[in-house]
């Protein structure tokens, strides 16, 4: 999210010192968060790429649970565009070199693909909970087709409600006694005016706190359906798929709430005490934080479904025994041919 990567996590937008350094951060610091963003780059991207093929390649994961994931994998790899930027900017936050176009763009995709998650998890685990409460009405209700589009939906309305924030930022343009070298890529202090930026922190806090309200209810009228059905518990292999199947989504929920926790916390605080405070250097290695946390949220998914699934893990084995036997054939097929006997036949 991004009243957020941008200004409210990294905090150069907000940057009132008269400061000339161009990072807001020491050296000690800058080094370790940058060699945890970029593995967390490598993990989160490689790992998402892996979970959309084994769901679509093999049959018996194309389940409908499966189809959500699927689009939250594609969301956190369209979420790690932004990372470039975000590393240059806490490296050098001016002059912003990627363009005012940019600026707004990562920003807004950054906010849409958060809403966009926390939908599809809410919508995931409301299609487990009328599975396990109300089987016979799911197996009418639930098919892949209305999944589909229930997805195409969650999409367009997270790409709606993210719209105003493209006009909250942007690369702030010096004046004509200011060198080309101040610009920034940051919150407009004109936006403050209109009230679109209270509007925006206040929705995409509705986002996050209202959710989490409905899953924890949710959640716990599916624990104690579990808990109350023996038949549910001890059904065999279907009651098995559905205590673990919980058991997943149930992790994926607590590990999201714990990486956006702290800093829907501090943009609450941001938007009722503002920026200007005693503790602004605080602020600025809290949002620090939150940035590693985003993107965190965005690689830890496949790690969790590896941990959980042993059914995903024995597809995602497959598929990277695959790759290596494509490999080493490839290998074998650009290896040179032998010369032994050549040299004695061409001698003949």
């Amino acid at each position: 999210m991004d009243i957020n990567k941008s200004d409210m996590r990294l905090g150069s937008g907000f940057n009132d010192t008269t400061d000339s350094t161009d990072t807001l951060f020491q050296i000690e610091i800058l080094i370790p968060v940058t060699i945890i963003c970029i593995t967390l780059f490598f993990l989160g991207v490689t790992g998402n790429v892996i979970t959309i093929l084994v769901f679509k390649r093999y049959k018996d994961m194309r389940s409908t649970v499966n189809m959500y994931l699927s689009s939250m994998a594609i969301s956190d790899i369209l979420i790690f565009l932004g990372m470039p930027s975000d590393l240059y900017r806490i490296w050098k936050y001016k002059p912003y070199i990627f363009g005012d176009f940019t600026c707004k763009f990562l920003v807004y995709l950054s906010e849409t693909c958060t809403y966009c998650t926390i939908l599809h998890i809410t919508a995931v685990s409301v299609e487990r909970y009328l599975a396990i409460c109300f089987p016979l009405k799911s197996k009418i209700i639930i098919t892949k087709k209305r999944v589909k589009i229930v997805i195409v939906v969650l999409w367009i309305f997270s790409i709606i409600t993210a719209g105003p924030i493209m006009f909250l930022f942007g690369v702030d343009h010096p004046a004509e006694s200011e060198p080309e070298e101040s610009m920034e890529c940051k919150y407009m202090e004109q936006s403050a005016q209109s009230g679109l930026f209270h509007l925006m922190i206040w929705v995409s806090t509705i986002y996050f706190f209202v959710p989490i309200f409905f899953l924890t209810v949710l959640y716990g009228l599916i624990c104690r359906k579990l808990w109350n059905s023996k038949h549910g518990i001890r059904a065999g292999n279907r009651g098995k798929d559905h205590k673990q199947t919980v058991k997943m989504l149930a992790v994926v929920v607590v590990s999201f709430v714990l990486c956006w926790l702290p800093f829907h916390i501090g943009r609450i605080l941001f938007a009722l005490f503002g920026i200007k405070h005693l503790f602004y250097e605080l602020t600025q290695y809290f949002s620090l934080v939150s940035m590693i946390l985003f993107y965190l949220s965005a690689s830890i998914n496949p790690m969790l479904y590896n941990i959980m699934s042993q059914k995903y893990r024995a597809a995602m084995n497959k598929i990277l025994k695959r790759r290596q036997s494509l490999q080493s054939r490839n290998m074998t097929r650009s290896e040179p041919p032998s010369m032994e006997g050549t040299e004695l036949t061409s001698i003949n």
